[in-house]
């Protein structure tokens, strides 16, 4: 997941960091990439086209961007990375609810050719 895509006051780069979270091989999420200027851009460019979502807060990214690559984050940041791995999960969520709309509709429609 991508963090952060904060907008700095003026000529300020932003910064970027991608997290990763498995439950079932991670203890913690972890820093996947850092990254500010065209870095930034290139993290978030690649997460554009995996379709991965971005959550804004630039003060957590800095405190983030702080850490080592490949580390879990530490005790004292989970509950606002939480808040992160809460709004992705919404956002999945809300992806297979209108999947499966859009799969229902696509059965009633197929349902309603047949004589």
């Amino acid at each position: 997941m991508a963090e952060d895509i904060n907008k700095p006051a003026g000529d300020a780069p932003k910064t970027v960091v991608a997290l990763r979270y498995d439950m079932d091989r991670d203890r913690a999420p972890l820093i996947l990439a850092t990254g500010r200027g065209a870095v930034a851009d290139e993290i978030l460019r690649i997460a554009d086209d995996n379709q991965i979502p971005l959550y804004e807060d630039p003060e957590l990214a800095k405190l983030l961007a702080k850490l080592e690559m490949d580390t879990e984050i530490p005790p004292e940041l989970y509950t606002l990375v939480a808040e992160v791995l809460f709004f992705v999960y919404k956002l999945d969520r809300m992806a297979k609810k209108r999947e499966a709309v859009v799969r229902r509709l696509k059965e009633e429609e197929k349902d309603k050719r047949r004589p």
